[in-house]
């Protein structure tokens, strides 16, 4: 028999980088869990975790509150996402600014999805930035800051081809993106054929896979239909019946997940950001799976 993928590579824990990302949480109790959840995934030493920003500042004092205390009572490095929606430039770099007054050296620029949600017209405020290409071009002026940008292996819903949409890409390349962070995908067969695009194109920056565990296969399919993210049918037949069976179907989850980083892997991949919904638990156990372990010390902390 065969040696299982999930054991082969006894080094990839010292190998592979991974990130998380979280949202600002909107009540006290969902701040506690988060910061459970932070905590937990501390110990894998991840190498930064993101906040969400939403709409037009929507979440502006929760995320910074949120980075505030990451910088504060953690040993993590915090990325704050910033948008572009329903704000003016000033505003934006406002923000921009404050977020470093904290500390705050890496940024996750986005053009932001329009406040009425997915699939709705995007318009830019009159005296905004009109895409996340401006908005990158407007954090590196304020500051020599690590910058992260968005990029699409199935392209952007509103792209018209996969030629506009890499053409943005590169535009955001050119005005000082270090790497970009693709949506989450499902088949690693159209990651690498994205990847190839992007090269051909002249993009050499990192393409770091952006991989969500699947904490609830309905939601997820409905918000992938939304997106314009392929849920592949084997996908479909593995969840299939464990509607009521959370414990199977976190199981059923965490070895996907695991899979599908250990195939990219196989194909040169060592970079992964992982969207985490403010839960630890798969993406801990993806993490341990993969060979990412926290030291015996941090993880007796953690348990404490």
């Amino acid at each position: 028999m065969a040696e299982p993928r999930l054991s082969r590579r006894a080094d990839l824990g010292e190998r592979i980088k991974v990130s998380f990302e979280f949202f600002p949480p909107k009540s006290d109790e969902m701040e506690s869990r988060l910061w459970e959840t932070i905590t937990r995934l501390e110990t894998v030493s991840p190498h930064y975790v993101s906040v969400t920003y939403g709409a037009g500042g929507s979440t502006r004092e929760r995320t910074a509150r949120t980075v505030g205390r990451i910088l504060a009572q953690s040993s993590l490095k915090p990325a704050a996402h910033m948008t572009c929606v329903d704000a003016t430039r000033d505003e934006v770099d406002a923000v921009v600014r404050e977020f470093a007054e904290m500390g705050v050296t890496r940024f996750v620029a986005l053009r932001g999805d329009p406040v009425s949600g997915v699939g709705e017209a995007y318009r830019p405020h009159p005296q905004g930035y009109s895409n996340g290409a401006e908005l990158v071009a407007a954090i590196r002026r304020i500051g020599d800051f690590d910058v992260s940008v968005s990029a699409y292996p199935e392209k952007h819903p509103e792209s018209a081809d996969f030629a506009t949409d890499i053409d943005m890409l590169k535009r955001k390349v050119d005005n000082g993106a270090t790497r970009a962070i693709t949506q989450f995908f499902f088949d690693n067969d159209l990651y690498e054929r994205y990847v190839e695009r992007v090269r051909r194109a002249g993009i050499y920056i990192p393409i770091v896979p952006g991989i969500l565990p699947i904490h609830n296969f309905g939601a997820v399919a409905n918000f992938s239909a939304r997106c314009g993210a392929h849920v592949p049918a084997w996908i479909a037949e593995r969840f299939a019946g464990l509607e009521r069976d959370p414990q199977t179907h976190a199981l059923v989850a965490s070895a996907i997940a695991a899979e599908q980083v250990l195939d990219l892997v196989e194909r040169g991949i060592e970079e992964f950001h992982f969207y985490t919904m403010n839960r630890a638990d798969l993406a801990f156990a993806i993490c341990h799976l993969i060979g990412i372990r926290p030291a015996p010390e941090a993880s007796a902390a953690a348990a404490a």
